[in-house]
């Protein structure tokens, strides 16, 4: 086991206390880049934002429906929709 810092250990405490924020963010970016996307970028967009959904709570098989259609915009209602409940 490493040791940390007190500044190091706090860098990591504040992570992941704002972890749901920092998916919420990366989720949106994330929507943009598959509009923009297309081949093997969007391919990867789709990856990395699987597993920021699966942290703000989305189940797998609504992910795996919404990757299967490959519309944005239905993937960005289905987000508003998901922000909105746990709000």
């Amino acid at each position: 086991m490493t040791d940390r810092t007190p500044y190091q250990d706090r860098v990591i405490r504040n992570y992941y206390r704002n972890r749901e924020t920092i998916a919420q963010q990366r989720v949106q970016e994330l929507i943009t880049d598959i509009f923009l996307a297309s081949g093997k970028k969007r391919d990867r967009c789709w990856d990395h934002l699987e597993s920021h959904l699966r942290v703000l709570g989305m189940h797998d098989d609504q992910i795996a429906h919404l990757r299967s259609l490959d519309q944005p915009d239905v993937l960005a209602r289905a987000v508003n929709r998901l922000l909105k409940k746990q709000s």
